[in-house]
């Protein structure tokens, strides 16, 4: 399956079906954070949007609440979203490394867990 780019709501509503495994609109809703938490029926038509890009799917109904879990993992959503960011980038990695550097959000441990696995690709 071929993964579709995500909103930032969509991706808050995906990390919210992580969380719980399977939830209804109301769990999810209630699990978002309270400042800026989308109203019920935004929830409603963001998973419905989630549903036609095949990112989660309804696996069953109690009364008249559907219950959805996620139909795609988080690894591969965010194997996308760096592909997507290494693309805007040129495809090289360098200017971003560069950047995270720059910030300080690149840790001596993120470099030594990099390294490790730069040395398992190798072998």
């Amino acid at each position: 399956m071929s993964q579709k780019r995500l909103s930032r709501l969509e991706l808050k509503i995906m990390e919210a079906l992580w969380r719980l495994g399977s939830a209804s609109v109301r769990e999810i809703q209630e699990n978002l954070p309270e400042r800026g938490r989308p109203a019920h029926n935004t929830v409603q038509t963001v998973l419905t949007r989630l549903e036609a890009k095949s990112a989660v799917r309804r696996v069953k109904k109690i009364s008249n609440a559907h219950i959805y879990e996620a139909a795609v993992t988080r690894g591969a959503t965010q194997r996308l979203l760096v592909d997507e960011l290494l693309a805007f980038f040129g495809g090289r990695a360098a200017p971003l490394v560069s950047h995270l550097i720059e910030s300080g959000q690149l840790t001596l441990q993120d470099v030594e867990e990099a390294r490790k696995s730069l040395k398992k690709e190798s072998k």
